[in-house]
């Protein structure tokens, strides 16, 4: 597809946190899972070269691994395959709807011959199914995590419109490990702090974090 809906709000507050070339990366990565209508290649250098940032592979994966899931075929986004399918939706409904019309007047031969032409164009979309987005979306509760946090870090993510998948939280748990915090203090944290996802770089390494919690808490 040529056109897709931009959202400026909901792009903003999910985004906020990425750096300028990692903020690039996604835009660029968006354009070209729209336009081409299928996953992203695995091989991040081949990546790179589609979207002409060759030298910024790093900031490639860190949008990758937050924004999409690593499939079998590649890279996905499973909330633009919801906009791709809508679009291919639309389009279909135009089409039985322009033919409606045109039965409705059989002397109409002229308008029909060339509007029929605009209305059969491909409309083959990536129809990804959504039975699993929706149970990619929350994935079971991870050990040494209490329901009380869990459940408030669910709700919290539904909020941010953003999933949770073993691979975002496998990501937390590497960030945490950074920190020397453990995953229940970061889902807390970033409940917390009201951050989208947690990262290492954005807690001070000495603080304890039941006392970051208490402050954050006041």
């Amino acid at each position: 597809m040529h056109y897709y809906q931009f959202n400026i709000g909901d792009y903003k507050s999910h985004t906020e946190h990425l750096s300028e070339m990692e903020d690039l990366a996604y835009r660029r990565l968006l354009d070209w899972y729209y336009l081409h209508e299928s996953p992203i290649p695995l091989d991040i250098d081949e990546v790179s070269r589609q979207i002409r940032m060759r030298s910024h592979t790093e900031s490639i994966a860190v949008v990758l691994r937050e924004f999409f899931e690593q499939t079998k075929k590649g890279w996905v986004s499973y909330r633009a395959n919801i906009e791709i399918a809508k679009a291919g939706e639309k389009s279909s409904k135009a089409k039985a709807s322009a033919k409606a019309r045109w039965n409705k007047d059989k002397n109409a031969n002229a308008l029909p011959t060339q509007s029929e032409s605009n209305a059969t164009q491909d409309t083959r979309h990536i129809t990804q199914d959504t039975k699993h987005k929706n149970t990619a979306t929350v994935v079971a509760m991870p050990d040494g995590v209490s329901p009380e946090v869990w459940a408030d870090f669910v709700k919290h993510r539904k909020v941010k419109r953003a999933q949770i998948t073993k691979l975002v939280i496998d990501g937390i748990q590497r960030e945490a490990d950074k920190a020397g915090w453990s995953l229940e203090d970061a889902l807390r944290e970033t409940v917390v702090r009201n951050w989208q996802s947690f990262k290492a770089d954005w807690v001070d390494k000495n603080a304890n974090p039941s006392e970051t919690r208490f402050a954050g808490d006041i």
